[in-house]
């Protein structure tokens, strides 16, 4: 363990009230994350039932990603030089407010597509600074012992926060206009800014305190040239490039493929995500109550073999019921990988780096599974999804060989030894 890492643990560790701060923090980011979902969702059923476009959807989704993709980077070096509290703050800020000005046009009669695309647009520049620093402030406030349990029960909110959301924008759109939900998410903005600005305490990291003499360019260079140093670091983002393209069938040809399959009932499509939602919350409680194996890797392996396997069955099982048996297994593997994976390079990454290797993992997560579309969205118009699925199944579990075998991974998956921390 580096000695910036044992201080950082520490810094931590030595705050009587990192408990009360990591609540503070988690339930400021669950209320806006709620908000920021059922906008997300009435925006997409609205386009649905308005333009019943496959182009217009496709376009909607290219606002949504490609704006996290290309400031992730920059995000990341924002994360590394100033404070991340106040990023986070400003993010969520300039997303309420664009949403605000989006309502108050919707309510004088100003309904056109291409504002929603705009706010899409928006609402991903905020995701693309709010994901690097939100990763890179938890060790400032988490013992480093405490990480996999917090990382765990985060991931389940999360999981809750997908299951419910959904359930709530369909039934607000019943009983109320798109502008309802819109001040909504502006109301759960604002709350999440001034519980951390009125009661979360925790000064800023060592950097953003010190005198900025070097560009952003430099800053960026830096970080990529930390990460050619890193062997583990290397080997960590080739995997995960390999493996978001291999999961983009199983992430996006699901619904198509039960549709061709099983059924057009919406309660299929609705079965499925239930399922998956149902099994990330339990990953995510059991990830926090058992915390995986002492080595990451270890665990992250485990749930890549879990996922690939999944993949597989889920192209070969001809019964429903179990299909959605396996869709709720693939839900579990899900926190069991994110979980480990988020502590590692929260406990091994210089903390003066975290944003920047933060904003690349965000650029390489938003991106590649796109990618994967491209190249297995047109396949499944003449192969069926079913093989596309077996295939790919079959490429992540050779996959988590790799994974599994990787020495400089393994070397950095070891527990870190604490000094003092608490219990």
């Amino acid at each position: 363990m580096s000695v910036n890492n044992v201080d950082r643990s520490n810094q931590a560790t030595t705050k009587e009230q990192w408990k009360r701060n990591i609540i503070l923090f988690l339930s400021s980011q669950t209320i806006s994350l709620f908000g920021s979902s059922l906008v997300q969702y009435a925006i997409m059923w609205y386009i649905t039932l308005n333009t019943k476009s496959g182009i217009m959807m496709t376009l909607y989704i290219i606002c949504g990603f490609i704006p996290t993709f290309l400031l992730s980077p920059v995000a990341g070096v924002w994360a590394d030089r100033y404070n991340r509290k106040w990023l986070i703050m400003l993010s969520d800020g300039m997303i309420a407010l664009a949403t605000l000005i989006l309502a108050l046009l919707f309510l004088m009669g100003y309904e056109e597509a291409w504002l929603l695309f705009v706010m899409a647009a928006i609402r991903a520049l905020g995701s693309g600074v709010q994901t690097p620093s939100v990763g890179a402030i938890l060790p400032q406030i988490v013992p480093s012992d405490q990480l996999t349990k917090v990382n765990g029960i985060n991931g389940s909110i999360q999981a809750v926060i997908m299951f419910v959301s959904p359930i709530v924008s369909a039934a607000l759109l019943t009983v109320a206009t798109i502008e309802t939900i819109f001040f909504i998410d502006v109301v759960t903005a604002a709350i999440a800014i001034l519980t951390l600005l009125l009661y979360f305490r925790i000064p800023p990291h060592q950097r953003a305190t010190d005198q900025q003499s070097s560009s952003y360019f430099s800053d960026l260079k830096e970080g990529l040239l930390y990460i050619r140093r890193q062997a583990y670091l290397k080997s960590f983002f080739a995997f995960m490039a390999v493996f978001f393209i291999l999961m983009a069938p199983a992430a996006f040809l699901t619904p198509l493929q039960v549709t061709r399959t099983y059924g057009e009932e919406v309660w299929r499509l609705t079965a499925i995500e239930i399922a998956f939602s149902v099994g990330m919350m339990a990953g995510g409680g059991l990830i926090a109550a058992w915390g995986g194996f002492k080595n990451k890797v270890h665990t992250m392996t485990l749930a890549t073999v879990l996922m690939g396997a999944c993949t597989f069955l889920l192209g070969v099982i001809p019964v429903f019921w179990i299909y959605l048996a396996f869709m709720a297994l693939f839900g579990v593997a899900m926190p069991a990988f994110n979980t480990p994976t988020m502590t590692m390079i929260q406990e091994k990454v210089d903390e003066s780096y975290l944003g920047r290797i933060f904003g690349v993992f965000s650029m390489i997560s938003t991106s590649m599974m796109p990618i994967g579309m491209l190249i297995f969205g047109p396949i499944a118009d003449v192969i069926a999804i079913e093989w596309l699925l077996i295939a790919t199944g079959l490429l992540i579990l050779i996959l988590s060989i790799f994974l599994g075998r990787n020495q400089a991974l393994l070397e950095a998956g070891k527990p870190v030894i604490q000094e003092g921390a608490l219990p």
